[in-house]
């Protein structure tokens, strides 16, 4: 029984070789070359995702750098708005500063004008009433003085004394 179990193992190695072989032959042919086209595919599709993935973290690393010079000039750019319409606020300020400070002044010197014709008219409109009152009085003086002839001729008499001792 052992020769048989040795000589049965013998040939039934030898026909397992014989298939194997075969096996291998026949996957070579018909299921190796494909199988390796389809992992030489899927190899190339892999190094063209990553070729593809790190064009495409370049560009994104390109964009940023735009994105940011393109930030900094706007922010450059708002700077220089906001710069130039405070300069213009500030002129627009001091240019109506200095206009109202020029109405004022004018207002000023047109009241002070009006003041000084108020006080130019009041003061003749006061030396008039003045010159009216002097003249009532004096009239009312020179009447008590003069209604009486003794008084007359006596005024008369000290007026060419006073005359004659100039």
């Amino acid at each position: 029984m052992e020769k048989l179990i040795n000589e049965f193992s013998i040939g039934l190695f030898f026909w397992q070789l014989v298939l194997f072989i075969g096996l291998v032959l026949l996957l070579r042919k018909f299921a190796w070359k494909p199988i390796l086209d389809a992992v030489e595919k899927r190899e190339g599709g892999i190094k063209d995702a990553l070729d593809a993935a790190e064009k495409a973290k370049l560009d994104m690393t390109n964009l940023q750098a735009d994105n940011e010079k393109l930030l900094k000039e706007a922010r450059a750019e708002r700077e220089a708005m906001l710069k130039e319409a405070r300069d213009i606020k500030n002129k627009m300020i001091e240019d109506a500063k200095g206009e109202a400070q020029e109405q004022a002044n004018k207002m000023i010197e047109q009241a002070q004008a009006a003041i000084e014709s108020e006080k130019k008219s009041a003061m003749a409109e006061l030396k008039n009433h003045v010159a009216g009152l002097s003249l009532e009085i004096a009239e009312k003086v020179v009447r008590t003085e003069l209604s009486n002839k003794d008084k007359q001729l006596e005024l008369v008499e000290s007026m060419l004394a006073e005359k004659t001792s100039k």
